[in-house]
């Protein structure tokens, strides 16, 4: 956020006058500039002077009635006036003429609303979704896919450089099971008790037939098999506004002696040793609860060996941070990995996952099961058919993702304020047409501030105090990995103009420059808005 933000000017005057009275120092614990919980508490609330009262030898009253002082000083016109309440807050009551400076700031059409980028960027790779490509793209699937693609585009937003990363598991135990149920079907034959059921697999069973495949040969039957669900998958995820910079075979670091070299990294580093004929790591020695095993015995590596060479080539590839979005069944999966990383002398920290918690399908009373292997689920395609890439999306994000999500069809359909996706696109789609009511241009209007007599209305103040908020959630978002928190954000803001529309007159407002300020309001409400669904992969449509 620049030092012209008004949030950031107004925390900087605070802490000049907080410095000042220690003498310049800058030493102490920093001052919150807050949002108290009540209007008539003030617009904004500081707890400076009981940080500063200890180190000054005075009470948290008095050395607020000084910071009174000094801030009355500083902000001059901007302030209305200052109280000191409860132990020692100091509450800031701002003027008119700071809220009309404060919606001008805000106003740069084409750009969105600020949100300044971190002082340290680095190269960022998510990988995500990654599901055996075994079969559709589940419901499930689409939760771990809005997640992904949104903690990156939030990422971006604060000026990381981000790849998004498909891990495809097209070889092992799975692909072998997927192959022998197609195999199977080709037969006539029912597929084995642990392997895939769907009526899918049927169709991929006609299909390897009508290309002269022979059910005997399982390597070509079960890559027919990954092809076709890659396509598949590929196909659903861009039609649900996910694309993928790169997607990385697991065979290929089998094939191109990856998996081994990285083997021998770990013999060179003294922490491997055989028992029981396999291959074990010492992760014990590294946070792990238990040693894990390299190579089995009959010499086969493990995921876990597959998973450190592809973690070791992600480095290389001069990655500096390496987020996974995972299932909840990956629990243990961070402490191993972080320790099979640091065997090899690398950072673990350079490793994040993300846990990603179930999604219930509801309709009515009935909750939908999920099971890929008995072909019992909902697919990511039919999910998106039935209630939209914009509902399923906003669904999926709008609860913490260590949070189980009931996704409700029925209220997903329902096109009215109970909709929490429909109701933040309506409030977009009528500042549109309020602006085509009105004439008014994405550059327009830009009312002199300093020839506006007429008061800010409380609801005009409340929408533009949560506008400025905008860079703060985002950069929160970003750094939690918590696309939630802007669904809620849409929804405050959504609210917020909804009641200033209710209460303040836009096209037609008596006094001078009041039309054309709530104008402004609106365009940099609508601005907030669509940037706001722009970061969760959510059209901000004109009309509705």
């Amino acid at each position: 956020m620049s030092p012209q933000h008004p949030l950031a000017s107004l925390r900087a005057a605070v802490g000049d006058a907080a410095n000042a009275l220690r003498d310049g120092s800058a030493e102490g614990s920093v001052a919150t500039l807050e949002r108290p919980p009540r209007q008539q508490l003030g617009d904004y609330s500081s707890n400076a002077a009981m940080l500063l009262a200890a180190s000054l030898g005075e009470s948290p009253r008095d050395v607020a009635e000084r910071l009174k002082g000094r801030l009355e000083e500083s902000l001059g016109a901007g302030l209305e006036r200052i109280e000191v309440a409860g132990p020692g807050f100091v509450n800031l009551f701002l003027s008119d003429s700071w809220y009309r400076q404060a919606i001008a700031g805000l106003h740069s059409p084409g750009e969105g609303l600020e949100v300044g980028a971190v002082e340290s960027p680095m190269r960022v790779l998510v990988e995500f979704v990654s599901a055996n490509p075994t079969g559709p793209l589940t419901a499930a699937g689409g939760r771990h896919a809005a997640y992904g693609d949104s903690v990156a585009r939030l990422l971006e937003a604060v000026g990381h450089a981000v790849s998004r990363e498909y891990y495809v598991n097209d070889t092992g135990g799975q692909i072998e099971r997927f192959g022998a149920s197609i195999a199977a079907r080709m037969r006539g034959a029912e597929p084995p008790e642990d392997a895939y059921q769907g009526e899918y697999v049927a169709a991929l069973a006609e299909q390897a037939a009508a290309e002269g495949l022979d059910p005997s040969d399982g390597e070509a039957v079960a890559g027919l098999g990954v092809g076709v669900i890659l396509a598949q998958i590929r196909d659903t995820l861009h039609r649900y506004g996910v694309d993928f910079d790169d997607w990385f075979s697991e065979r290929s670091l089998q094939e191109s002696g990856a998996v081994e070299a990285t083997l021998e990294k770990l013999r060179q580093t003294g922490h491997t040793y055989e028992s029981e004929g396999a291959l074990w790591l010492r992760t014990s020695e590294f946070g792990d609860d238990k040693d894990r095993v390299l190579v089995r015995a009959g010499g086969e590596p493990t995921y876990l060996a597959s998973d450190v060479a592809y973690h070791v080539d992600k480095l290389e590839r001069g990655f500096e941070r390496l987020i996974n979005v995972l299932g909840s069944d990956h629990h243990g999966y961070l402490t191993r990995m972080g320790a099979a990383i640091a065997a090899l002398g690398i950072d673990p920290d350079v490793l994040e996952a993300q846990l990603m918690q179930f999604v219930h399908v509801i309709e009515g009373a009935e909750r939908a099961q999920m099971s890929k292997r008995r072909g019992d689920f909902v697919t990511l395609d039919e999910l998106v058919e039935d209630i939209g890439v914009d509902a399923t999306r906003f669904f999926m994000l709008q609860r913490s993702h260590d949070t189980t999500i009931d996704l409700d069809l029925d209220l997903a359909r329902r096109e009215s304020n109970e909709n929490p996706v429909y109701y933040v696109q309506y409030a977009h789609a009528r500042i549109a047409s309020i602006l085509r009511k009105a004439g008014t241009a994405a550059s327009d209007p830009r009312p002199d501030p300093e020839s506006m007599t007429a008061p800010v209305e409380p609801a005009e103040r409340t929408l533009i105090k949560r506008l400025l908020e905008f860079g703060g959630e985002v950069r929160e978002a970003a750094d939690r990995r918590a696309p939630h928190r802007i669904c809620a954000y849409a929804q405050a803001v959504a609210t917020d103009f909804h009641a200033f529309y209710r209460d303040c007159k836009v096209i037609g407002a008596e006094g001078e420059g009041v039309e054309e300020a709530r104008l402004q309001l609106c365009l940099v409400t609508k601005i907030g808005i669509a940037t706001a669904l722009g970061l969760l992969g959510i059209s901000a449509p004109e009309r509705m």
